[in-house]
Parts: structure tokens; sequence; C-alpha cells
């Protein structure tokens, strides 16, 4: 450990010492007694920067302190946003804040400390029934016409984080310049905002009626209502999504999945999964082996707050093969294309995603958007076009919109819609494993990579930045014909001889630069190994 100025160790005992009185929770009051016993030099550490507030909200490990999740931390940031709203939108008082949170560690608590936060404020606060997954709180603002939702999750972080989702009125996360408004908010705010009682009359807890609401809206994201045979092995991965994931199948006409009994049941400790991603090795484990067992149609997984989809898929040669993000987004949006018609249809992707739906919507006669990476981003191109009607978005990280509602991305719908297709597969005598043939040799063969190179936030970004000034001229042995900066996402395009798209940014949740990759034809991971050696990889 470096050794500490006394000014800048006696400037972290004040603030350690302030941030302890104003924590009402044992359990990281603890944490700061110990703390402050210790070494210096980690409570300096611990106390010389904050989460920072963002398009994402927040977002960090539990813990004592401004660097962690923890009580302060929250009623700051619902204290902060109740400052925004109050400031901003005329009625925010009476239209209220949406609530939601999912089963992680202090979840609950976190919901409960903002409610208050927004009563003592002056604002409704509309708690959601116990545990409910992200696209339903997302649907809940827009349908009790509040004028800001937070749902507390760390989506499908590891166990020891929490987090703190933000989305305004129209049900959509947070954009420039609200984000950095909410933030100045935050900072405004003392670090120990006025409470509610528990029984104020502004806290208001609104029983099952918008879960109600969102499963009768489920059904309507069908196409092709008639089919339904289909046999699906299912997880929520120890989430929030299981219920309602297994009430929407039975609103639809499905048969009940069969679920991974050891990941049916919420639980923040996620015992069965190093890290609770689907898209992490081994995540998926559990349901396949399932899978081989039940001899089921279609395995699909939703991450801990439900908000993402994966899906395997069966072979012909008698395995399962787990899709990979685009994937999943091609077998979507081939089925909404074919079973849609009209005019003013549009479909929207973000620029980390595959150029596949571009060829595809223009096959349908159909517009495409790109936008910046982010479901954010998503939602602004629905609501920049009131007059179309959206069909389908997605981003290659597990993220798919199957409907106008919810404004954010739902592996509830989306798995409706995605056990849907395998019904009318099976049902024409043909596979999804066959429609992804179909689709590659209808548009060729889009051969997909990503990489990621282990980075701290500050530095990754600085070398993002250093490749944007100084471009490559060649990766491995291709030229680089084309550069195109993304910068509202922090993207950055390389476009290299013979059609190979290769594009870099830093992770806005994680220390980690990802890297992506596209060709068709050829595989385009030599090309991210060249940009990775670059990075300093």
């Amino acid at each position: 450990m470096p050794t500490h100025d006394a000014d800048s160790v006696a400037t972290a005992i004040a603030a350690a010492r302030a941030w302890r009185a104003a924590d009402s929770d044992p359990v990281t009051r603890s944490e700061l007694d110990g703390l402050l016993a210790g070494d210096p030099a980690v409570l300096v550490a611990r106390f010389a920067d904050r989460l920072q507030f963002g398009t994402a909200g927040l977002r960090g490990p539990l813990g004592a302190g401004p660097l962690r999740m923890n009580r302060v931390l929250v009623r700051r940031a619902a204290a902060g946003l109740a400052a925004y709203l109050l400031a901003t939108v005329p009625d925010a008082g009476a239209r209220g804040v949406v609530i939601g949170h999912d089963a992680r560690t202090n979840s609950d608590v976190f919901a409960l400390d903002s409610a208050r936060v927004f009563a003592a404020a002056g604002i409704r606060a509309l708690v959601l029934p116990s545990r409910v997954p992200t696209p339903v709180a997302a649907f809940a603002i827009t349908h009790l016409g509040a004028c800001a939702g937070v749902v507390v999750t760390a989506s499908h972080n590891p166990a020891a984080d929490n987090g703190y989702k933000v989305y305004l009125g129209d049900g959509a996360q947070i954009i420039a310049p609200a984000d950095r408004d909410i933030a100045a908010a935050i900072d405004a705010t003392p670090l120990v905002p006025p409470l509610a009682a528990d029984d104020h009359p502004l806290l208001v807890h609104t029983g099952a009626a918008p879960v109600e609401a969102y499963l009768a809206h489920v059904p309507s994201v069908r196409c092709v209502p008639s089919a339904r045979e289909v046999r699906v092995a299912y997880t929520p991965m120890h989430g929030v999504g299981g219920a309602t994931l297994r009430a929407a199948f039975e609103r639809c006409g499905f048969p009940a999945p069969v679920v991974v009994a050891e990941q049916a049941e919420p639980d923040p400790a996620f015992p069965t999964v190093a890290f609770p991603n689907p898209e992490e090795p081994g995540a998926m484990d559990l349901v396949l082996e399932l899978a081989a067992r039940t001899g089921v149609d279609l395995v699909l997984a939703n991450d801990p707050d439900a908000d993402r989809l994966a899906v395997a898929i069966p072979t012909a040669a008698g395995g399962w093969r787990v899709l990979n993000g685009d994937e999943i987004g091609w077998l979507l949006a081939d089925h909404l294309l074919r079973h849609t018609s009209g005019p003013g249809r549009f479909v929207v992707t973000t620029v980390v995603s595959s150029t596949l739906l571009s060829r595809m919507a223009a096959d349908h006669g159909v517009e495409f958007a790109e936008v910046f990476t982010g479901f954010k981003w998503i939602a602004r191109a629905i609501a920049e076009r009131p007059g179309g009607r959206f069909v389908f978005g997605y981003e290659q990280a597990l993220g798919y919109l199957v409907s106008t509602v919810p404004r954010d991305k739902d592996g509830i719908t989306a798995a409706v819609v995605m056990a849907e297709a395998a019904a009318v597969t099976k049902a024409a005598g043909t596979t999804l494993e066959a429609r992804l043939g179909g689709l590659e040799q209808r548009y060729g063969r889009h051969r997909l990579a990503d990489r990621s190179v282990r980075m701290d936030p500050a530095s990754g970004a600085a070398a993002v930045a250093a490749m944007r000034a100084a471009p490559p001229a060649s990766l491995g042995d291709r030229a680089v014909i084309a550069v195109r900066d993304f910068p509202e996402a922090n993207l950055l395009r390389l476009e290299l001889d013979g059609g190979v798209r290769v594009q870099v940014r830093p992770s806005g949740t994680e220390p980690k630069v990802k890297l992506y990759g596209e060709a068709v034809g050829e595989d385009p991971a030599p090309y991210l190994a060249a940009l990775a050696e670059l990075l300093g990889a």
C-alpha cells in the first residue's frame, strides 16, 4: 500500500466518521469501524472517490462508503432524483415514482428507503409487490402514469453487487443530459436526507395490479396464437423471473416449462453459478442437462432480473447449441418479420450488434435503424417514430424487445415469442436450427466474435481514447479502410479491407474493454486478437 500524507488521511477519517454517523445499517457501520481502526491507506482509497451516477444509474459491490452500494448512498440517490423530478416535472408529486426490486441482498431495504425519501419529498412512492422482474417494473411506469421509476437490481452482476436503475416517465432508462443533472442533484444532497415514516400517506403499496396488467399485456406480443405445442426447459438462474414467466406461458396457452429445481427460487447467493450471467461459461449447464433428460424442444434462461433472454436449440446431431445474442436476435426478427405486414414497420439494433438485421429488414421492405449501445437508445428510436409500427429491437448482449412496452429489454415477452417461433417451426415440420441455416443461405454466413480485455475503467477509457486519436493503419493482414467514431457510445469502429468490421469500447459497468468483430464467410477473431494486442493485452 502506498503511504499517504497526513492531510489526505485526516480528510478520509473525517469523511468516514461523517458517513458512519449518517449510516443506519449496523453491518456497514461495523465495516466503517474496522476501516477507521485499520490501515489508513485502505481508508483513503475507500473515500477517495464515489460510485458514479450515469445512464446505467448506480452499480457496485455492497459495502460501506461512497464507493460501495449502501443505505446512505441509496438514500442520497433517491433524494437527488426527487429534487430533479420536482424541478423538471410540474406534476411529479401527484404522478409518483414506481419502485421495484429484485431478490439480491438489501434490495428490499434499498427500495423501502427510496420510497421513504420520495414520500418525504412530497412525491407519491408507488411500491410494487415484493421481488418483481425489471421488465414488470419498467412496464408499470407508463401503465401507472408515473413520472419516473427506480429498480433496485444489479442484473447479472456477481452476488456481491447491487445496483439502482433509473427510468423517467417515458419508461426508458435515462440519457444525457438527465443523467448529469440527476448526478448534480445527488451531489447537492446531504448525507442524511429527510425520511418519511413507514405509514406515510404518500407511501403507496400498489398490490398485484401492475403485475396483473403486465401479464394481461403479454399475449398481445404473439403473432400466431394458435401455435402452442412446444416443450421448454427453463431456468430463472436464482432470479426473480420464474413465477412471471410461468404465468406468462399459462396466459399464452403454452405447456408449463420444466424448470431447473436447483435454480427455481430467488437466492441472492447464486449458489450454483459462479457468475449469474447466461453468457458466462457453465452458467447454462444445469438447464442443458435438464433438457437432455426431458427431451424438450427449446431451452430458455433469464438473467436474475429477467430483462435478458438466453436460448439453446436442439441440433440435428442430437446435442444442444447455445445461441449467441445475435443468433437469437436473427431468429426473433425472422419470425416477427414473417408474421407481420403493412406499412410503417421498423426494426432497431445497436452499433455493436450484427449487420444482418439491416439486410433482413431491406428484404422485407421494413425500415432499419442503428442506434448507440444501450437499450435506452432503442427506446429513443421508438419514441422518435410515433407514426411507425415498431416490430423488433435487440442488442447482442441478450437484450430483446418485441413490443412498444416496456421501453426496455424484456426477457419474459421475448421468451414467449421465441417459444412461439419454436412451436411454428415444429408444426411446419422444420426446426430453429434449419431456420438459421436458411438465413445463412439467403444472406451469407455472418460470423461473429467478441472479446474482453481486462482493464480498470480509467485505463480502458484512456486506451480507447488513444486509439481514437491515432487509429491503426492495419490489423493483422488487412488494411483499415474506414474509421467511424460514435462518441455518444464511446465506441470506435474500424472497417477492414475485405468486409471485416471490428469495434472497441470501454464497458460502462465492468472493468474491461469490449471488442466486437463481424465478417461474412470468415472468422473475425484473429482481427480482434490483433486489436487486443494494440490495447496492450
